[in-house]
């Protein structure tokens, strides 16, 4: 189940992640279990990432950012443009 959040959380995340790069780059394939698996990677090892999504319709990118995020049970911290900042407790966060 994804996680979710708070409007304070949400604005404390969306700060800490205004500094970040993309660290995932989704290719024109779309939401494949590649991207999956390495956006769960970079969730388990960073919680807070951007992806960079493909594709020039912006209801495409919003339904792919939402099955991204449905697939690896992380929250959609924010969307700008071709840019999603999703985050997800840390393994020892989570205790």
């Amino acid at each position: 189940m994804p996680v979710s959040l708070t409007s304070r959380e949400r604005a404390q995340l969306k700060a800490r992640a205004h500094a970040l790069e993309p660290v995932v780059q989704m290719g024109q394939a779309g939401v494949s279990d590649a991207l999956v698996a390495e956006v769960n990677r970079a969730l388990t090892a960073h919680g807070l990432i951007k992806v960079k999504l493909a594709g020039a319709d912006r209801e495409a990118r919003a339904s792919m950012a939402d099955a991204l995020c449905r697939a690896t049970d992380a929250a959609e911290v924010q969307q700008v443009g071709k840019v999603l900042v999703m985050w997800r407790p840390k393994p020892e966060d989570a205790t």
